[in-house]
């Protein structure tokens, strides 16, 4: 396999910096667009990788950065707290990003989305379904995915993938863990022998970034176009276990308080045939999990 030339955004984040790490192990180069590059010590020096510096709304960099490259990755997400912030923030510069790099001439665009496109639990979840997005960061995903799915008069290859709730130490020293706090409230919870609270029976298809970084990289590599794929493990696992979990390694004294909102013990699962059909790929939340869990221990007891 060629290597290929590969522009990102978010590569300074969580799951930016483990695709980043696995495209540049198997020696693709990167053009990365970030506002702070000292964030990941995994790209600055490496002469594989240039930056170029700015923001997402920085709209005027993306036809010199992506000039070249064959393929672009887009991973970064833009924050706004009203509709017309997180349009401005958000969609209005992935839709730029996606017009830019046709121009540029790549052959794909991967687009990161969420399984917050999907919205409102149904049984069963699948790509199939209609996005009913319950927040603004639901709502900005499935709008950008509508937009990279309906430029249909581009020959660039498009394709979105949906990430579930993706957890991880940081790939490299100094780097970052997932943006979400419960795994690390609830360790530091049970290192002061406070109350671990949560939902009674919620949890989820934790997928382990490593494993996530690997389905970009089946899409990146394959021929698919227009295609949406839910990137979550098989194994689902809830917040109780995961909270016990931490109770058994440490023997602490703190107690679990369960809310009770009326949740079926039977959880609602995403279904994730479809990258198991057509890359091969089947992951568990375990074994990494376990070594998570034990990472954000060691780092509440070191606060």
């Amino acid at each position: 396999m060629y290597s290929m030339k590969v522009f990102m955004t978010g590569a300074t984040g969580f799951i930016g910096s483990y695709v980043a790490q696995a495209l540049l192990a198997r020696g693709d180069s990167l053009v990365v667009l970030a506002r702070n590059p000292q964030k990941m010590p995994l790209l600055v020096g490496n002469p594989r990788v240039r930056i170029v510096k700015g923001e997402l709304t920085d709209l005027h960099l993306f036809g010199q950065a992506l000039d070249g490259c064959d393929a672009c990755v887009h991973i970064a997400l833009g924050w706004g707290d009203t509709p017309l912030a997180m349009l401005q923030k958000d969609t209005l510069p992935t839709v730029a990003l996606l017009e830019a790099a046709e121009r540029a001439g790549c052959q794909q665009f991967l687009y990161t989305s969420s399984t917050a496109a999907l919205g409102e639990m149904r049984d069963p979840m699948n790509e199939a379904l209609r996005c009913i997005p319950t927040d603004l960061y639901g709502a900005t995903k499935a709008a950008s995915e509508a937009y990279v799915l309906g430029f249909r008069n581009s020959r660039m290859r498009r394709n979105c993938i949906r990430p579930g709730y993706t957890f991880g130490n940081p790939v490299v020293p100094g780097g970052v863990s997932q943006p979400d706090r419960r795994f690390a409230d609830l360790a530091r919870a049970c290192m002061q022998g406070a109350p671990m609270h949560m939902i009674h029976h919620d949890g989820t298809q934790f997928i382990y970034a490593s494993d996530l970084a690997k389905l970009f990289l089946a899409v990146l590599d394959s021929d698919c176009q227009s295609q949406v794929y839910l990137g979550l493990a098989d194994t689902w696992v809830s917040w109780e276990e995961v909270a016990r979990r931490m109770l058994a390694i440490t023997g602490s004294s703190s107690r679990i308080v369960l809310e009770d909102r009326g949740w079926g013990a039977q959880p609602i699962r995403f279904e994730v045939a479809k990258i198991r059909t057509q890359f091969g790929l089947q992951f568990s939340s375990w074994p990494n999990l376990e070594e998570h869990i034990q990472w954000q221990l060691q780092e509440a007891r070191r606060k």
